[in-house]
């Protein structure tokens, strides 16, 4: 039986099925933004004549398909999301408003207030109270509640967000208001902040509840439609969405948290730079991918990568836990510009899927990377996405002419400038993930994907002086690859504020043990799988007012007191985060989290490939690197295992291409993955 993973991107949708063997099938269809599912089944069209089956065959054949998407992205960053009304506790409809006091950007006295997703006049206050500690002040006034939901009925709301003070301690107001609601508003989406996001903090719960009800929605309606036609179409599998956090969740779990999978396309190819960690016994790495609209940059250390809170996207707080990726607007679709004083900028503004760079042909006429790098003789136009589509260089120079005019330079000037102003600006968004917060990116190796990466990555990686760069054959498909390498994962937080010193031990075993049942009894209602259990803690010292993260792998949970190992755990996590550690202050625990993974099977490994001789050059490209040269061009299906190449050259595949420079090497590895040596 196949897996098949799919990674919807804002250009491209990438497919890649994997045979019980380990033996991979790539595919790649156009990104049909107005309705995602139609690219997605032109994709599984391709893969299954790839495979030379039916689309039903196919399906039919299939165990598992996993899934990232960018419908909830889209519908944020674009402001596209579902008409939301807000229900709060009388008093408190302006926190959404006034944040935390702080702007974005503090000293920017001109930086405009953010757009809400909720306006004023849907964001209604209902009369109830409950306390810090539990005590109901003021019980739930159902006057006041049919008032103001008879007032969102009026204005016609498609989700509901409820988020009443202090829900975190006591949830029964919220549940009754969403009783209500549900009965008098049939079909509307809810968002109740006590399951979307049961912790602390006013401000990250009603935002991350909110930015839930906007895009529940679209993704809701997108995930069913698909799953229909899927299942018309003749799969009868599960269907698995990729979530922020790198795991996986049915689609019913990921409609009802659907602010979950905000950033559900990148996280399927931080899991499988997790995965190529383990494969390649390189546990540092930085990803590096790099697609049609964007790339997106994490670290993994020590074969993990980390996770962020309290993240903005497009603006708009969103607490859950996720995988600490940078997402950049620079992707081979992101067009130049001059500015009035005439400095030229790339991206991030995108071509997108529609009409797409000028060189696809589609209406296009504004100069891309894509076209800079076809202009700049990178890229093969009658073998883009092997063949299958031309590309059209007088379009490219066309777009590329016009740049031209406004920057006063000449077209091949015009073209390079495009390429190295991308590339300075994706090496600074390597800066921002390692050296800005005090990691040296030269101790890791860059590991390329997504389908433009490999025309940039040997010069990113010269301008940090990192030494080696890894792409994977499965390269311009490693986020719909990464996604089969993941498990299935539930999140259950609780806060349980105090100072650790003061706080009952076994109360604190009891309530991890509590969590780890309700992520158990989620997880049964779709796995029956080997489970294991992660827990960790957000920690702070008393003056501080942000915690830090603080994984419990390892403590001994059968003593009667775990605190003390907790807290020595903590002061370790500082130390290595900051160089020091306050032994001798308090320190306070603020929120409990407890992961419950469902073991999936391993992704079979791809076997090693059979020795062979090895492969002469495919042909000959004239290329510019400062000056026109002639190049050898390699496919790299046909390189054998121990192959040495050296730049300048090209390394071409059906879906990507590599460009060496002079000075770099690139040797074959065993599984057909390319190891550069970055020594210009």
């Amino acid at each position: 039986m196949l897996r098949i993973g799919i990674d919807v991107g804002g250009t491209f949708t990438d497919l890649v099925a994997v045979d019980p063997g380990g033996r991979t099938t790539l595919a790649k269809s156009a990104s049909t933004p107005a309705d995602p599912s139609i690219g997605v089944l032109d994709g599984l069209a391709g893969l299954a004549e790839a495979l030379g089956l039916t689309l039903g065959g196919l399906l039919a054949g299939t165990e598992r398909i996993v899934h990232g998407t960018t419908v909830a992205t889209n519908a944020l960053l674009e402001h596209k999301g579902a008409r939301v009304g807000l229900l709060t506790t009388e008093g408190h409809r302006d926190i959404i408003e006034m944040r935390e006091g702080l702007k974005d950007d503090r000293y920017n006295l001109r930086l405009p207030p953010p757009v809400q997703l909720v306006p004023r006049a849907r964001r209604l206050g209902v009369r109830e109270r409950i306390r810090a500690d539990g005590r109901i002040e003021i019980p739930l006034d159902r006057a006041s509640l049919d008032a103001a939901i008879a007032a969102l009925k009026a204005q016609e709301v498609e989700a509901v967000a409820i988020c009443y003070l202090h829900a975190w301690r006591d949830a029964s107001h919220e549940r009754a208001t969403a009783a209500a609601v549900a009965a008098a508003l049939p079909g509307v989406y809810l968002s109740l902040s006590c399951e979307v996001f049961p912790q602390i903090k006013e401000f990250d719960r009603v935002s991350t509840t909110i930015v839930n009800a906007y895009v529940g929605p679209a993704l809701s309606r997108y995930l069913r439609r698909l799953e229909s036609r899927l299942k018309e179409s003749g799969y009868g599998g599960p269907l698995l969405i990729i979530q922020s956090h790198g795991g996986v969740t049915p689609v019913d779990e990921a409609a009802r948290i659907a602010a979950g999978g905000v950033l559900s396309g990148p996280a399927g190819g931080v899991a499988g730079s997790r995965y190529a960690a383990r494969l390649l016994a390189t546990p540092d790495l930085i990803p590096f991918d790099m697609g049609g609209t964007s790339t997106d940059i994490c670290l993994i250390v020590n074969g993990e990568p980390t996770l962020a809170t309290g993240r903005g996207v497009g603006g708009h707080r969103l607490a859950l836990n996720s995988l600490d990726i940078a997402s950049l607007g620079a992707g081979g679709g992101s067009i130049g510009r001059a500015d009035a004083g005439g400095i030229l900028h790339v991206g991030p503004e995108s071509a997108g899927a529609q009409p797409g760079p000028a060189c696809y042909g589609n209406g296009g006429m504004r100069a891309t990377v894509t076209d800079a790098n076809l202009v700049l003789g990178y890229l093969d136009p009658a073998g883009f996405l092997g063949g299958r589509a031309r590309l059209d260089v007088g379009a490219a120079e066309a777009a590329v002419d016009r740049l031209a005019g406004e920057l006063g330079v000449g077209r091949l000037q015009a073209a390079e400038g495009i390429h190295r102003v991308v590339n300075t600006n994706m090496a600074e968004g390597i800066r921002l993930v390692s050296v800005r917060r005090g990691v040296d990116p030269r101790r890791f190796a860059l590991l390329a994907f997504g389908g433009a990466a490999g025309l940039h990555v040997a010069d990113v990686a010269r301008q940090l002086d990192l030494t080696r760069v890894i792409v994977p054959r499965v390269a311009s498909v490693l986020s719909a690859w990464g996604m089969l390498a993941t498990d299935l994962r539930y999140e259950v937080s609780r806060t349980h504020i105090g100072d650790a010193g003061r706080l009952d031990g076994g109360a604190v075993t009891r309530m991890f043990e509590a969590m780890e049942a309700e992520g158990r009894a989620r997880l049964a209602a779709s796995f029956d799988g080997p489970v294991r259990c992660e827990r960790s803690v957000e920690m702070r010292y008393g003056e501080q007012i942000f915690e830090i993260a603080v994984p419990l792998g390892g403590i001994d949970w059968s003593v009667a007191d775990p605190l003390p190992q907790i807290v020595e755990r903590f002061h370790a996590r500082h130390e290595a985060l900051y160089t020091y550690a306050l032994r001798s202050q308090e320190a306070v625990l603020v929120n409990a989290r407890c992961a419950v993974v469902g073991i999936l099977p391993d992704l079979p490994q791809e076997p090693a490939l059979v020795p062979r001789d090895p492969a002469a050059p495919a042909g000959e490209r004239r290329i510019h690197i400062g000056e026109w040269m002639t190049v050898p061009v390699y496919a790299l299906d046909l390189l054998a295992p121990g192959k040495a190449i050296q730049g300048p050259a090209i390394v071409e595949s059906a879906m990507t291409t590599v460009l060496l420079r002079p000075g770099n090497r690139a040797a074959v590895t065993a599984r057909g993955w390319l190891d550069l040596n970055i020594l210009g």
